[in-house]
């Protein structure tokens, strides 16, 4: 599988930073990952479907208003869809 970045083409949604904390209280480094994954949409208005890299939370919402306004959205923030 090829690596792809972890951050969502809807909500921008990115890891974040953290700390590990032992039961000794140390800490070590550690990073938090959204739910990013690759999902084919069919889109109507240009006859073709659509790869998007989107978190979970973007696949509910893309459910909820529609592939065409969500592909509105990604590319009023610059996004290539």
């Amino acid at each position: 599988m090829p690596l792809m970045s972890a951050h969502c083409q809807l909500t921008g949604a990115r890891p974040g930073f953290g700390s590990t904390i032992s039961h000794s209280h140390r800490r070590t480094s550690r990073r938090f990952d959204p739910n990013i994954q690759r999902k084919r949409y069919w889109l109507p208005s240009e006859g073709r479907y659509v790869r998007l890299t989107l978190s979970a939370r973007a696949i509910k919402a893309v459910d909820v208003i529609g592939i065409e306004a969500a592909v509105a959205r990604i590319r009023a923030r610059g996004g290539r869809a």
